[in-house]
C-alpha cells in the first residue's frame, strides 16, 4: 500500500516531501489505470506502455514507478487485499452485536464491489498470474478476512457449524463480486440489491 509517510530513526512518521507525495499519487493513478485496461484486455493483453499512455508517461518514464507490469499487479492486488483486511479489522473493533458486526462487515464489501469493479475483475481473472510470493500473501491476506466474516456469523449463528458458516461466506463473496457483470444499475440501488441479497444469504 501507499503511504503519507516514512518511518524515521526514532520509529516515527516522517512527512513525505512535496516530490515523494507526488511520487505516491502518481503512481495510485497508474493503479487505477492499469485495473481499468487490465479489466478490460486481461493482464496477458496489456503491456507497461499501455498503462503509461493512459496516464501521459512515456515507455521509459514508466520504471520510475513500477519495474514490470507483474510489479503493478502484485501492488494492485495487494493493496486492496490489505485495505479489505483492514476495513475488516477496524468493523470488528467497533463492536456491537454480533448482527452489528456482520452487518460492518457486508457494508465494508459492499463499498468495495459498488466502487471498484475493475479490481474485482482483475482479482478474479489475473491472481494466477502474480509471482508465486505476491500470490500467497494476497491468499494469505484473503484467508484472513474470510476468517473476520466466519467468526461473526458463527456468533450471530452459535448452532452453524464452522464448516458451513465457511462455506456460506465464501458464496456471498461469490455473490458480491460478481458485481461487475450484472446489468447496469445506479450506485445506491446496486448496493441495496447486492446488502439484502447478501445479507439474506449469511443468514439462511
Amino acid at each position: 500500500m501507499t503511504g503519507t509517510g516514512a518511518r524515521d530513526q526514532r520509529g516515527g512518521t516522517a512527512p513525505l516531501t512535496p516530490r515523494a507525495q507526488a511520487k505516491v499519487r502518481r503512481r495510485a493513478e497508474i493503479l487505477v489505470a492499469a485495473a481499468r485496461l487490465m479489466a478490460r484486455r486481461g493482464f496477458h493483453g496489456v503491456r507497461l506502455d499501455d498503462i503509461g499512455a493512459e496516464v501521459g508517461i512515456s515507455g521509459p518514464g514508466m520504471y520510475r514507478y513500477f519495474s514490470s507490469k507483474e510489479d503493478v499487479l502484485a501492488e494492485m492486488l495487494l493493496d486492496i487485499s490489505v485495505r479489505l483486511r483492514d476495513g475488516g479489522r477496524a468493523a470488528v473493533e467497533r463492536g456491537g452485536t454480533p448482527a452489528e458486526v456482520l452487518d460492518a462487515l457486508l457494508a465494508v464489501h459492499v463499498d468495495f464491489v459498488a466502487t471498484e469493479p475493475d479490481l474485482i475483475s482483475v482479482q478474479f481473472r489475473d491472481l494466477a498470474s502474480l509471482p508465486a510470493g505476491p500470490r500467497h500473501e494476497v491468499r494469505r491476506l484473503q484467508r484472513e478476512y474470510a476468517e473476520m466474516w466466519v467468526e461473526a456469523l458463527v456468533r450471530l449463528r452459535p448452532g452453524l457449524p464452522v464448516v458451513a458458516a465457511r462455506a456460506h461466506v465464501h458464496a456471498v463473496f461469490g455473490l458480491l463480486n460478481s458485481s461487475p457483470r450484472l446489468p447496469a444499475m445506479a450506485e445506491a440501488e446496486l448496493r441495496r440489491v447486492l446488502t439484502a441479497m447478501a445479507s439474506a444469504a449469511l443468514r439462511a
